[in-house]
């Protein structure tokens, strides 16, 4: 008996799962060639970010996103990731999924794109670079665990270490006060937050006795159709309450926001480029995980073979009569817990985004404004989550929709905040200052940066022509979709506070715009010290070009983020 079971998980470990593990075993070699380059000496002078480039492009080229690999009869083959049906790896410890890969992939491309900016601003010079590399090849590797957790372990496991190197990341400027204090305000924040998500994963794993997502999901559904006691719903939500409050800090949803202006604010635009677009998109994926692994039951071996990929459509809203794939139970023992979930993540979204439009109107530093913005923006795109899950039971096609568009908004969101955050960096090379009123005259001084500064703000705010509008309303839309289709007031007002917030948004966005390309230089103005280079220029216009021609061709990414999220609800 104890052979068959080593014999399984030896055939499950080498033939099934580190096959589709790829892109992590790359990462954790580039890691290994980047540390022993540095204690030989004959290799001490290989630039580690430069190695990083090249074990980010490997991890793209293993990963595959357009052909994902899945285990066939012979051995991994190559799909397209509409066929790829979700596969459990590692004994059921994580899930290989076409959502999984689009978020990897996402993941990766900003990474390639960030060492880019750090060669750039020679932030990695400056300080030891294989020690920068590693710690940001190991925070990304965290979040491929838990883009892709399915068990709880996994999901502690992900947000720690890709948390860990998040902190020594913020605490770079070793001889810099305010950043060693932020590092530590966020190292502490942390542990705090990690905590009190261990306590309330225990509550959850006593109280349905298993840690694995889909059983976790079927026991869930058992124990309300068995009509619980009021001690084991009281368990329950306090353990959901518990998790929420890891997921929030990576978020950095209200209100456990606090670590993020004064980290942004002390840390260097660059790492702040890393936390608010790399945590952010891989703490909304765990998200996704999470909320559907407890609301939604496992498919059946025989259903998960017949499914089919929902329609490639644009956005649009369906009327509730003709809706396909429509589920008419009367009786659905997971609605509860749906309607938790929906409530949950619909009041902190809500909260988050208004809490972080109404505190950057009186920031006067441009990376703390920046930081109550990135706050704003999880709130935007954590509201299609509730959307998804209430629409879920009605119409999967549209959960899947939503979940699809999250997507479609985090890659967006990509472009604008690395877009705004390399300006800023080029500007505290060019100015020495990240105050704004010292962008006064930006446009005389530095007219290239300041077009696409101003143009990522437009963008940030969702105003056409502009990307950003793509983002927003997408988001908007699904929400909308899921109220035509389950009538639920809750969701009218998730749209409403959502376009409200925008309108909100508008002033302190526009207020930068102003004082660049309106205001004059002053006085008391920071005087340009050296030009903003050809490169720098470059690099900005590369970012920010997306954002201007996505408007007009985004179909290819549509269909390829709803191909990847084909079957993450079944």
């Amino acid at each position: 008996m104890f052979y068959q079971l080593i014999e399984q998980l030896r055939i499950d470990t080498l033939q099934q799962s580190l096959p589709l593990f790829g892109a992590e075993l790359t990462l954790v070699v580039a890691i290994v060639l980047i540390l022993l380059c540095r204690m030989l000496p004959v290799l001490e002078k290989v630039d580690a970010v430069w190695l990083g480039i090249v074990g980010v492009i490997a991890a793209l080229v293993v990963l595959r996103p357009f052909q994902p690999w899945s285990i066939g009869a012979d051995g991994p083959v190559a799909i397209a990731m509409g066929q790829l049906q979700p596969t459990e790896t590692f004994t059921g410890m994580l899930t290989h999924d076409g959502f999984a890969i689009a978020i990897k992939a996402i993941l990766l491309f900003f990474l390639l794109l960030f060492f880019l900016l750090t060669k750039i601003t020679k932030l990695s010079s400056r300080f030891d670079s294989a020690d920068f590399v590693v710690l940001a090849l190991g925070s990304i590797l965290g979040m491929f665990v838990m883009s892709s957790a399915n068990h709880m372990l996994m999901i502690f496991m992900g947000v720690e270490m890709a948390s860990v190197p998040s902190y020594a990341l913020a605490a770079l400027q070793r001889r810099n006060k305010k950043g060693s204090e932020a590092a530590l305000k966020y190292a502490v924040f942390g542990a705090g937050a990690a905590g009190v998500m261990l306590y309330g994963v225990s509550l959850l794993c006593g109280v349905l006795n298993s840690a694995h997502l889909p059983t976790m999901a079927t026991r869930l559904s058992e124990l309300f159709a068995s009509e619980p006691s009021g001690s084991e719903v009281l368990v329950l939500a306090l353990g959901g309450l518990m998790l929420g409050v890891g997921l929030s800090f990576k978020l950095s949803a209200f209100p456990f926001h606090f670590w993020c202006p004064d980290v942004f604010e002390g840390a260097s635009a660059e790492v702040n480029a890393f936390l608010s677009i790399a945590s952010k998109t891989a703490a909304l994926a765990l998200l996704v995980r999470v909320a559907v692994g407890f609301t939604t039951l496992p498919a059946e071996p025989d259903q998960v073979v017949r499914a089919t990929p929902p329609t490639i459509e644009q956005v649009a809203f369906v009327d509730a009569e003709a809706a396909p794939e429509k589920v008419a139970k009367s009786s659905d023992p997971l609605a509860p817990a749906r309607k938790f979930v929906v409530l949950l993540i619909g009041v902190v979204a809500v909260v988050t985004c208004t809490f972080g439009n109404l505190a950057a109107y009186a920031q006067t530093n441009i990376k703390r404004l920046l930081a109550y913005s990135t706050i704003a923006h999880a709130g935007y795109m954590m509201m299609a989550v509730p959307a998804a899950i209430a629409v879920a039971e009605v119409d999967k096609n549209s959960a899947r929709q939503a979940i699809a568009y999250l997507a479609l908004y985090a890659v967006i969101y990509l472009f604008m905040n690395l877009g705004a955050f390399a300006a800023i960096a080029f500007v505290r090379e060019a100015v020495g200052s990240e105050e704004i009123k010292d962008y006064a005259g930006m446009l005389k001084r530095g007219p290239t940066l300041a077009v696409c500064f101003t143009l990522i703000l437009v963008s940030l705010i969702g105003l056409p022509p502009l990307a950003g509008f793509i983002g927003k309303f997408a988001i908007f839309a699904a929400i909308a979709q899921a109220w035509n289709l389950t009538s639920s007031p809750f969701l009218m007002f998730l749209l409403v506070a959502g376009g409200l917030n925008t309108a909100i948004s508008l002033f302190y966005y526009l207020r930068i715009a102003k004082v660049m390309t309106i205001d004059s230089e002053s006085d008391d103005t920071a005087p340009m010290q050296k030009p903003i280079g050809i490169i720098q220029n470059g690099y900005l216009v590369l970012v920010t070009a997306p954002l201007v021609l996505l408007l007009f061709n985004w179909d290819f990414l549509n269909a390829w983020l709803l191909e990847a999220v084909s079957h993450i609800i079944t």
